[in-house]
């Protein structure tokens, strides 16, 4: 049964494998770009040809797409908005996710048949300024990440019913306000506001005095820090899971998840986890509360430390200072290509042997371990391991379930 108003689960799709996770995996709308005008230059991305197919592929499955035209384009890269725009129109995509006021302007004279979002690049943090968007044509901002709860229902209350209101809920944070930073552009020459940041802020940091060149000195922030320096600049990853009753009585329409760049495994278990805790969440709106499982499929992706961000006020934890890195404890074994009573068959994405004790994920399922005994080569062959990328293997099916194509096998190293 369609719920009205229900929020909505808003995924990345940096490409076609990434696409077809996140419609399998339970997002009711993807987000995207073209290979031009998106702030992810280091995805795969869309050309104009597969843009159609994607759109088909959701408009098939009643999801929504959202392409991203949301840099901040030079006199150059604009003199192409009318070719890049007719490339959307044609494609019958949804929605355009924009920042630029010209751009705006372009997409309502050259597109007006496409819904227009506002980015978070526009850093939209009152009330004024979403009417003001809304008057301009906007169906939906994307607020900025700086906002608390508080914040948003005031934004809420005080902005026409008819504008949606989209947020972050999962994912990378920028150290700098919505994404507006200049760190990549001074020390790699790569734009961030174009879509090419370097995230020089991940990098580890100390102090030189102009007189005493070659002297680094330490910044602390407490007293065990690194000696080695400090990563000061560092933003925690945003994780609002725990949180779905008060995201949506805040008012919001979309909760968004980051990561265009990021693996299909990160799409799939993230798009996954939020997919139902949602549906939890409406099942019974007045006792909220998530089982463990749910919980700690977030920490099963490759991440950072996690923080609730601008969403309780301002955050007291928000960054982490003793290095840059992700924690990481599970990999991808295997993908599902196939089941039936007797055996799962599969395409290899790491080596693993007979005897290890893996994981098996499938959309809206807790998952399940799973004990390899036996591993059939693609000529019914008893091996001993799949070490060949991407090569094609089958396994005993024990329980006997029927696991859908794109389930995921993974190892957790917490089970070791």
């Amino acid at each position: 049964m369609m719920i009205k108003n229900k929020i909505e689960l808003l995924a990345p799709a940096g490409d076609m494998e990434r696409l077809d996770y996140a419609i399998l995996y339970g997002a009711d709308a993807v987000y995207l770009s073209l290979k031009d005008f998106g702030m992810r230059a280091g995805a795969g991305n869309f050309d104009p040809d597969e843009l159609k197919i994607a759109v088909k592929k959701a408009h098939e499955k009643n999801i929504k797409v959202y392409v991203t035209c949301n840099i901040l384009p030079t006199n150059k890269q604009i003199d192409n908005i009318k070719e890049y725009l007719s490339i959307i129109s044609e494609s019958k995509v949804d929605a355009l996710i924009v920042a630029d006021m010209g751009v705006l302007a372009a997409a309502k004279k050259f597109s007006p048949e496409i819904e227009i979002h506002i980015s978070t690049q526009a850093g939209i943090v009152n009330y004024m300024s979403a009417n003001e968007f809304y008057k301009l044509g906007a169906k939906r901002v994307v607020l900025a990440r700086e906002l608390s709860l508080d914040d948003i229902k005031t934004i809420r209350e005080k902005t026409d019913e008819r504008l949606e209101i989209e947020a972050f809920v999962h994912g990378a944070m920028c150290v700098s306000f919505s994404g507006r930073c200049l760190l990549s552009s001074y020390l790699t020459g790569r734009d961030s506001n174009r879509g090419e940041c370097a995230q020089p802020c991940r990098w580890s940091y100390k102090l030189v005095e102009e007189k005493r060149p070659g002297q680094y000195f330490e910044i602390f922030e407490e007293k065990d820090q690194d000696p080695k320096g400090t990563y000061i600049l560092n933003a925690k990853d945003l994780c609002m899971i725990k949180y779905i009753d008060k995201l949506a009585d805040s008012g919001i329409s979309s909760l968004k998840i980051e990561g265009r760049a990021k693996s299909f495994y990160y799409v799939a278990v993230i798009t996954n986890a939020y997919r139902q805790a949602i549906d939890i969440y409406y099942k019974n709106k007045n006792n909220f509360e998530l089982p463990s499982w749910i919980i700690s499929e977030v920490e099963k992706v490759s991440h950072r430390r996690y923080s609730t961000g601008f969403y309780f006020g301002k955050p007291d934890n928000g960054q982490y200072y003793k290095n840059g890195g992700y924690i990481r404890t599970c990999d991808v074994m295997a993908t599902v290509e196939d089941s039936d009573e007797k055996y799962i068959y599969c395409t290899q994405r790491n080596k693993f042997s007979v005897s290890d004790e893996l994981e098996i994920i499938s959309p809206g399922k807790k998952p399940e371990i799973i004990k390899i005994n036996k591993i059939l080569d693609q000529d019914g062959n008893i091996i001993d391991s799949v070490a060949h990328p991407m090569m094609k293997f089958k396994i005993i099916n024990i329980s006997g379930e029927k696991y859908p194509k794109g389930a995921i096998i993974r190892k957790n190293n917490n089970l070791l």
